[in-house]
């Protein structure tokens, strides 16, 4: 079986080399297809950090193993990691943060285990990068969170649980506030959730959920998360077993995986031959494990726990009464332990399975979407207008314009009510939204609504404009702070 390398930026091709090396001591059975991707890609004016060839070879061979990459700072241009994930839809970020002996934190000190899966939703959320400048002083970034991408993270999440044994799934979100989008992701997960009556499932807000995190991890076994609030709080998982350089990462998609290290490229230390690589290799028994292999995966990752366990080290971590190995040196002592077994939570070495199916090929996009009911219809519109006038002369020239069809409902500046009740103490920039209802119970159209954007245009610079939809009578709109 072939696979696409990557071997990243800074300190990646030594680890990268630390990891392929363990893996042929370990008889492998994968030949490795080098890609180019990373700084040094965009530096050539490749604008997505990666070459045609390498994004042709990817998807051709269905699997990706890269090393950590630097986004150039300055240059207007995308992570090339964020690139990855969501070009290929890799929808399912999973995180598994377990107790390392040999690695001392404070909960490790205290007796406590800690063995959690973060599954994270990796292509949606406010990372869809849409971002708009309205006012010299506002921007905006649109976050999108959909029904059939929270579907399929969710679902994963579910089944990777089932599969792990699991007791507990929760859900991490912030639906007490963003009641519409993290609304939607809590509702798929317990609808998802029926199909898994053998799993405790649970919610859990996100700040709250960080908290317990911190004070009690042991009671938590996997939580699934929209993308911002995942990446969050997986670092911060990270942080209670040691650190980025002991977390591996997996992004799961249902045609191309891509697994990798996620800390940085550590500039200061390349090419020094002192990289701790264990990130990178448990990211990559993450992978032979994906690819059936799973013996040789519990072979590897049972050296490496003993290797840990017996003190040994790089310079990033450990006691530092023994002298710290270079990244080849922890590479060999790995190596070296091949047939050990740890004393703490031995892997168990489970026979060979059938690699995860991925699809192939693809003749065009897939098309995720629902059905429009029967009774969805527009209600009004939000118009988001440039003003740096007072709330009561913002609304006159508003009820100027509104015309027949439409009813001025409330006047709000940063998602605060203003109008037609406020107070003089709310602090005021210079868009407001401006929300217009139908006066009838009909429909409005996307006409009628395009000639009320057109009229108060005459008064105003016009920065966005969002339709309120109706679903089957309900509103699928959120009311402003105070409506």
């Amino acid at each position: 079986m072939k696979i696409a390398v990557a071997k990243g930026d800074g300190i990646g091709p030594e680890i990268m080399e630390a990891v392929l090396t363990i893996f042929a001591a370990a008889k492998v059975p994968l030949e490795y297809e080098v890609v180019e991707m990373g700084k040094w890609v965009f530096d050539k004016g490749y604008s997505n950090g990666m070459t045609p060839a390498a994004q042709e070879t990817i998807e051709s061979l269905g699997i990706l193993f890269k090393g950590p990459m630097e986004t150039p700072k300055g240059k207007g241009v995308k992570s090339v990691n964020v690139t990855a994930r969501k070009t290929w839809n890799t929808y399912a970020n999973k995180r598994v943060f377990q107790t390392l002996h040999g690695v001392d934190t404070v909960f490790s000190k205290a007796g406590i285990p800690i063995d959690i899966t973060i599954v994270r939703e990796n292509i949606e959320d406010t990372y869809g990068g849409i971002e708009h400048m309205l006012t010299h002083d506002v921007a905006l970034s649109r976050r999108f969170i959909t029904r059939p991408g929270s579907m399929q993270v969710i679902r994963y999440a579910f089944e990777m649980a089932r599969k792990k044994n699991a007791s507990r799934i929760t859900c991490g979100h912030k639906a007490n506030i963003m009641k519409l989008t993290d609304g939607l992701f809590l509702d798929v997960f317990y609808e998802i959730a029926k199909d898994y009556p053998e799993l405790r499932a649970d919610d859990v807000i996100v700040d709250d959920l960080c908290m317990k995190l911190v004070s009690r991890p042991d009671l938590f076994d996997v939580v699934v998360l929209t993308n911002l609030q995942g990446d969050i709080v997986s670092d911060l998982c990270a942080g209670l077993i040691g650190g980025l350089g002991f977390a591996p990462s997996a992004n799961i998609g249902d045609h191309i995986s891509i697994f990798e290290a996620v800390h940085g490229t550590a500039p200061d230390i390349a090419g020094k031959n002192i990289a701790n690589p264990t990130a990178l290799l448990l990211s990559g028994v993450g992978m032979l494990r994906h690819l059936g292999l799973m013996e040789t995966a519990g072979r590897i990752e049972n050296a490496l726990l003993y290797t840990l366990e017996s003190g040994v080290h790089t310079g990033d971590f450990g006691d530092k009464s023994i002298p710290s190995l270079s990244t080849t040196a922890f590479a060999a002592a790995v190596v070296g332990n091949f047939g050990r077994q740890p004393v703490h939570q031995p892997k168990p070495l489970l026979p060979d399975q059938a690699p995860t199916p991925t699809l192939f090929p693809l003749s065009e996009n897939a098309m995720m979407e629902g059905r429009d009911g029967p009774n969805d219809r527009i209600a009004g519109v939000d118009l988001f207008i440039e003003s740096n006038e007072q709330p009561l002369p913002v609304a006159e020239k508003c009820q100027a314009h509104r015309g027949d069809l439409f009813r001025l409902v409330s006047i709000s500046n940063r998602g605060t009510q203003v109008w037609p009740t406020g107070s003089v103490f709310t602090n005021l920039v210079n868009v407001y939204g401006c929300r217009f209802e139908g006066i009838a119970e009909g429909s409005l159209t996307q006409e009628n609504v395009l000639e009320l954007y057109r009229r108060m245009a005459a008064d105003f610079k016009v920065c966005s404009m969002e339709l309120l939809n109706s679903w089957d009578g309900r509103k699928a709109y959120s009311l402003a702070q105070g409506q």
